[in-house]
């Protein structure tokens, strides 16, 4: 059994190796004490026999010492052993303190606690002297320390990420996704952006990309589409006359889509560019738009798939982090890492940030135990008297009971001393 391992164990109260090893301290202080008892009653009794036998003066100097340190042993054991149980067992009134008034020293100790350990001017106090803020940031600017953080930050977050339900978390993603886009207006904000798009010319680029794809196009699709234009004429046109007008009409596509492509003032390009400009505007002015606009967010967000997506986005985000965390030289824990190391410098030489830290920790610290200062007086009161009061009075004793039998050996040898004193002073002053 190691020390640390308990031995015993009742009613709330645990016995530990070395609470034995105190009792077994207190055992021999007790037959120390004891013997000393012993020791001066054998001598008073000596001492008298011898006075009565005619010896000396000594023997009444002696006599008078034994005597008065037997008293002050027996006072000092009475009251030694009224603090942990009655004196022979018998129902002396005041007696067995500890045992009888345990719930009582439970709720003294609990008030005690409360009103000098956990009072708000104490604690603010105390943690301005500590200066929490400067230390903590010169242990985080020392070297590794950051890195054992970012590590110890890496494993909890891991665990938190280990023991969350993939679903549950989903849903909340999900949930909170949604209620957030649908709260949300994209119109007007669209507007904005399409504005400033067609503003800048942004969206040149884009017509020049569809105006080249359009002329590729054409370019391959030569047959296709002049069999797309002979489907849609008359039945009864000659067919030679049905792919002149194809061909016509595939002549004309290519020539307008080439002149859009080569011609930067196309008047087409500046169609383009008054439709989105118009259409920029009604996204933000237009009730109309701008309420169609929401009813199609909604309908997509409405989408089985558009959800599954949102929902499925917190695996990516699961796995992205986590093997990040794992990976000691990701770009992750380099940041965090680096993040902490400058925060700790700067919380080493900062005053101002100093000021502002230990404030925040005062204030958490007197928020705390303002809220939960009667739960801790609590928990102390009824941890105590939920001890059994025989095993609390053993416990206590155990560490304590050592010094309280030297009360018993200085009882005695002050008992004799002043016994010795006022047998001398009877003397002198007698004769």
């Amino acid at each position: 059994m190691s020390v640390d391992e308990k031995v015993g164990l009742s009613a709330g109260v645990s016995f530990t190796a070395a609470d034995e090893e105190k009792r077994r301290g207190v055992r021999r202080m007790k037959g120390i004490a004891t013997g000393l008892l012993a020791f001066v009653s054998v001598v008073y009794a000596l001492t008298a026999w011898a006075e009565s036998a005619g010896a000396g003066a000594w023997a009444g100097y002696v006599a008078a010492a034994a005597e008065a340190g037997m008293v002050g042993a027996l006072a000092d054991w009475f009251a030694v052993t009224a603090l942990f149980r009655r004196p022979f067992g018998l129902p002396i009134p005041h007696t067995a303190i500890i045992p009888t008034k345990k719930d009582a020293f439970g709720r003294t100790l609990g008030d005690f606690v409360g009103d000098n350990f956990l009072s708000a001017p104490v604690v603010r106090g105390r943690l301005a002297k500590i200066g929490i803020a400067r230390r903590l940031g010169e242990w985080l600017a020392a070297p590794g320390n950051a890195g054992r953080v970012t590590t110890e930050a890496a494993a909890a977050l891991r665990g938190v990420l280990a023991v969350l339900r993939d679903e549950d978390i989903q849903a909340v993603v999900s949930e909170a996704v949604t209620r957030r886009a649908a709260a949300t207006s994209v119109a007007e904000p669209a507007g904005r952006l399409l504005g400033k798009v067609i503003a800048d010319g942004g969206h040149h680029g884009l017509v020049d990309l569809i105006a080249v794809r359009a002329h590729d196009w054409l370019t391959d699709n030569h047959e296709e589409v002049v069999r797309r234009v002979t489907q849609k004429t008359p039945g009864w046109t000659p067919k030679f006359i049905d792919h002149q007008v194809g061909e016509r009409v595939y002549k004309e596509l290519m020539r307008f889509v080439t002149e859009v492509r080569d011609d930067p003032q196309h008047t087409a390009r500046g169609a383009v560019d008054s439709f989105l400009a118009d259409f920029a505007t009604e996204l933000q002015q237009d009730p109309e738009t701008i309420a169609r606009v929401e009813r199609a967010k909604a309908d997509l967000l409405a989408r089985a798939e558009v959800q599954e997506l949102i929902a499925s986005s917190w695996a990516a985000v699961r796995s992205l982090v986590v093997t990040a965390a794992e990976d000691e030289q990701s770009e992750l824990r380099r940041r965090i890492r680096d993040g902490v190391r400058s925060f700790g410098q700067r919380l080493a030489t900062d005053p101002k940030l100093q000021a502002k830290t230990d404030g925040w920790l005062q204030d958490a610290a007197q928020y705390v135990v303002e809220t939960y200062r009667e739960e801790i007086t609590a928990l102390i009161s009824e941890t105590v008297a939920g001890w059994d009061a025989d095993d609390a009075s053993r416990k206590i004793e155990a560490n304590v009971g050592r010094d309280l039998q030297f009360i018993r050996i200085n009882g005695t040898v002050v008992g004799a001393l002043a016994g010795l004193l006022i047998h001398t002073v009877t003397v002198v002053f007698g004769s």
